[in-house]
């Protein structure tokens, strides 16, 4: 299924949910927030939220410092 992802067509490597697509892409999920087809999701949420064609998914990293 292809996607958007961060504004790039993108292969959802046969992730079914946004849960998934995080560990298809390897990412540590403290470390990033996601976006939905334009909603913020919660953590918990991630397993629940089934991805279908065309869907608009951004990950955004978070960095602390100082």
């Amino acid at each position: 299924m292809t996607i958007s992802l961060n504004g790039q067509k993108a292969d959802a490597r046969g992730a079914e949910t946004i849960a998934e697509l995080v560990q298809r892409f390897q990412l540590a999920p403290q470390t990033i927030l996601i976006e939905h087809n334009g909603l913020a999701l919660h953590r918990h949420e991630w397993r629940r939220r089934a991805l279908t064609e065309g869907d608009q998914v951004e990950f955004i990293r978070v960095v602390s410092g100082g």
